[in-house]
């Protein structure tokens, strides 16, 4: 190669998302943080007194409804610029799961954006306009969550001008909390991809019983079982039997946002951990002039660095319109698998306080467990990749 044909300066983020991370930074660091001083260590989301000032805010700074795209009412941010945000939102005590504290809200369930204009002013506007709160979606089933084209078995049956629904979802986020969700059933013949159609539930729905599901992370999702629950046709979004394709459009970019978020996280934990490597005298000495030390810190930096380039380059390549299933199963499985070990290791380097609750870091890794199988376990993503080797 030429001198006039190497690259010259360092890759970087361009100028415009530099600006958006510095943004996200310094509201999370000013006015999220100190927000959770004031809520227990497990606390799941900010009261609506605490929130609602702070959503306010993030709508004057136009941090709102980023996934949402323009021509729906919101900010329609790349899907790269999504994961600057997500990955800096991510760096707060409630990141895993409410980034930036649910402060950057104002966006529905992705399949609204295929709902009819009736459809989506109906359930869809008032989320973008901050007039209600989140929305679920219940695709998992007890028998087979990371499976769904053929494990869902939750069946929706037609009968005149309304579907009635029998079954069973699990796993399901915020459903204990929102006033609907969207629903996948089974309309179509077993095991068939073309099979499932998509539904809108209101929460007072009579025949719906939503039951919370204990688990080990602070934020606990929900069991919706569905007995003779009568949805009018109206509540359907698509065609009958769509549903699964309208889903898969974007649980793969879904996966590439799940992935940025423990990035965040483990990069906070991994910063706040250096500085108390720094300062802890062991041994006539300091702790980070220990070299079983400093290789931690070290296989950290390098894993991080790793999985923020694949994480960024699966999304870039989701915004020049590719095929990006391969790159965002790449980066979801190495980046919750990567957070995992670099918070870990940062309870290591802390010692005991690393476990108590006067440090963050137990509920990260608690937290960050969970992400390891959410939006399709680590070995689901594997299968991902090596059928697309074989192929």
């Amino acid at each position: 190669m030429s001198d006039e044909a190497m690259p010259t300066g360092a890759w970087e983020l361009p100028e415009e998302f530099r600006d958006l991370q510095d943004t996200v930074r310094r509201f999370v660091t000013a006015d999220v943080r100190p927000l959770e001083e004031k809520l227990d260590h497990d606390a799941a989301g900010l009261p609506p007194d605490l929130l609602a000032p702070l959503q306010a805010k993030a709508r004057e700074m136009g941090l709102w409804a980023l996934q949402t795209p323009v021509e729906y009412g919101g900010a329609g941010l790349s899907v790269l610029g999504q994961v600057v945000v997500a990955e800096e939102a991510a760096k707060c005590r409630m990141g895993a799961f409410f980034p930036a504290g649910g402060a950057f809200g104002g966006n529905p369930p992705s399949v609204l954006f295929r709902a009819s204009p009736e459809q989506f002013d109906r359930w869809g506007r008032p989320i973008v306009e901050g007039r209600a709160g989140k929305a679920y979606t219940a695709i998992s089933e007890a028998s087979g969550g990371s499976d769904p084209a053929r494990a869902i078995r939750c069946r929706a049956e037609r009968r005149g001008d309304h579907y009635v629904l029998n079954g069973t979802k699990v796993w399901t986020s915020h459903a204990a909390t929102a006033d609907w969700g969207v629903v996948y059933a089974r309309t179509g013949a077993p095991d068939d991809r073309g099979g499932i159609s998509c539904f809108v539930v209101e929460r007072d729905t009579p025949g719906l019983t939503i039951t919370p599901i204990g688990v080990m992370n602070s934020f606990s999702p929900s069991e919706l079982h569905f007995q003779d629950a009568s949805i009018p046709v109206g509540n359907r979004i698509g065609a009958e039997g769509s549903g699964f394709g309208m889903a898969s459009d974007f649980l793969v970019h879904g996966r590439i946002l799940y992935g940025a978020g423990p990035v965040g996280i483990a990069q906070y934990a991994l910063e706040m951990t250096i500085e108390w490597a720094k300062e802890r005298a062991v041994f006539g000495g300091r702790l980070a002039d220990k070299q079983g030390i400093q290789w931690m810190l070290a296989d950290s930096e390098i894993e991080l660095r790793a999985a923020r380039l694949l994480i960024y380059q699966a999304a870039w390549n989701a915004d020049l319109g590719q095929d990006v299933r391969v790159d965002a199963s790449v980066a979801k499985l190495y980046s919750t698998e990567a957070a995992f070990r670099v918070v870990d290791r940062c309870v290591q380097i802390f010692g005991a306080l690393g476990l108590s609750q006067e440090m963050p870091l137990e509920r990260w890794l608690r937290d960050l467990r969970v992400k390891r199988l959410g939006e399709g376990a680590t070995e689901v993503q594997r299968h991902v990749v090596a059928r697309a080797l074989l192929r």
